[in-house]
């Protein structure tokens, strides 16, 4: 195939490897995807491995091995647009150890035998800009994060309900209602550590890459299945998706300069001194020429979803904060998504305007109580980056799903050739499914994650 090439990989286990960082982009030798994504236990690094059950990397193909948990993953890199692979990707399986008290409350992290650990799944993906290296950064540390995180938490995550001291001590005899007056459930300690973990992780690649001498961001796309349900963490602008037999049901949403204007309005409203004079933060239609000074055009602010009127004045006639619509909407000129991690030395082209004050690390988070879901074999969630979005729609996504999986249930692989066939459908191949002259250029990555052994694994922890 002309527009780039395929390469499967399946998730056996091993020992996870000390991160590596990316090749600087200034070496003479060019920085390729390495054969095991962040080591393995025949890779490189292993001696520096540690010890403890983590997530296991996604790894090169291995004819005739099952995969874990039966989820499929394919990828292609476009060599036309970029030289070097942007996309990253990360799965396995997360153990959570528990933080136990002593008589004088000191911490003592104990590695519990492995049928009272606390696990779940994790899958990732990473799309990276301005170079690979805050991408491959992401997947090597994020799932460690994460972990991290939930560890602080777990024993208020098992608790029928979250204490309000996690050290079981009780201050007040009203904190259980307290607590249950503000809604706090398990799930929210989740989310809470998926929020902490992102920012965690955004910290560290600004620290990596400015140690190393590198630039560049990411968008990630986070799925855990965790006791029963499932939680889809995003910032940036790839997609999840639920797909069923009389369902499709978005798990994400994309965040874009369009998508959180009034945000990032907001932030030059309150600090214009951001914008160092050289941009407007009003929204118009389009953008301002001369000829308009003095006419009463539309206009938006941070403050308003609707459109007003105002006469233009020599300010308005800057660049706008937010410029284009759509696909082509940059925040700043530069960039096309408005949260991701890394992108700590990015500037605008010949000025000292930082993006990063604009960009949240933060992600939205969606739960899917699998538990309350009557699954069938087919049921699945898809993850993917942008570039397959930009093709298929949700709707053409779930045909494609629902035309090749019945009639593929004897296939042990059937998931990573359904990844494989979705983005098949975007190299502009005459399918029916896309119109006529719809190709991507971008890097591909694609999850199919199957629901049902995802349910019947949860009864068990």
């Amino acid at each position: 195939m002309s527009a780039g090439w395929f390469r499967r990989r399946f998730l056996p286990g091993g020992p996870l490897p000390a991160p590596r960082l990316p090749r600087p982009r200034s070496s003479p030798v060019p920085y390729r995807r390495p054969r095991f994504l962040r080591g393995s236990g025949s890779g490189p690094g292993t001696a520096d491995a540690p010890r403890r059950p983590d997530v296991r990397p996604v790894r090169s193909p291995a004819r005739g091995r099952a995969l874990p948990w039966n989820a499929g993953y394919a990828e292609i890199i476009n060599a036309e647009k970029s030289e070097f692979n942007e996309d990253q990707a990360a799965c396995g399986q997360l153990c959570i150890r528990r933080c136990e008290f002593g008589a004088e409350e000191d911490q003592e992290w104990q590695t519990l035998c492995p049928e009272e650990f606390l696990t779940g799944h994790y899958w990732a993906l990473f799309d990276g800009h301005g170079g690979p290296a805050a991408a491959i950064l992401a997947a090597n540390t994020l799932h460690s994060c994460l972990r991290r995180q939930l560890e602080a938490v777990v024993e208020g995550m098992v608790a029928t309900q979250p204490p309000m001291h996690l050290s079981g001590r009780s201050i007040c005899p009203s904190d259980p209602q307290f607590v249950e007056e503000k809604g706090i459930r398990a799930e929210d300690l989740v989310i809470g550590a998926l929020e902490s973990a992102f920012q965690e992780c955004d910290e560290v690649i600004g620290r990596e890459l400015e140690a190393s001498g590198q630039v560049g961001g990411c968008t990630a796309l986070v799925a855990v299945s965790l006791q029963g349900k499932l939680y889809v963490a995003n910032a940036g602008d790839s997609r999840a998706i639920l797909v069923r037999k009389d369902e499709v049901r978005p798990l994400s949403s994309e965040f874009t300069p369009e998508t959180e204007r009034q945000r990032i309005q907001q932030l030059a409203f309150v600090y214009p001194e951001l914008l160092a004079g050289e941009f407007t933060r009003l929204e118009f239609p389009r953008r301002l020429k001369g000829d308009d000074l003095g006419q009463k055009v539309l206009f938006r602010d941070h403050h308003m979803r609707g459109w007003s009127y105002k006469c233009v004045e020599k300010s308005d006639l800057k660049y706008p904060l937010i410029h284009g619509q759509g696909r082509q909407a940059r925040l700043l000129g530069t960039l096309a998504v408005s949260r991701g991690l890394g992108d700590h030395q990015l500037r605008v082209l010949d000025t000292n305007i930082q993006l990063k004050p604009f960009l949240l690390a933060v992600p939205q988070v969606t739960v899917l109580d699998v538990d309350q879901l009557e699954l069938q074999e087919e049921d699945v969630v898809v993850m993917a980056t942008d570039g397959l979005w930009d093709v298929l729609s949700n709707e053409q996504v779930a045909r494609l799903v629902r035309s090749f999986l019945p009639g593929n249930r004897e296939d042990s692989h059937r998931f990573s050739e359904l990844a494989q066939m979705l983005i098949h459908s975007t190299q502009g191949k005459d399918d029916g499914l896309t119109e006529e002259g719809q190709v991507s250029y971008d890097d591909i990555s694609v999850f199919v994650i199957p629901l049902h052994s995802q349910g019947q694994r949860s009864s068990g922890h």
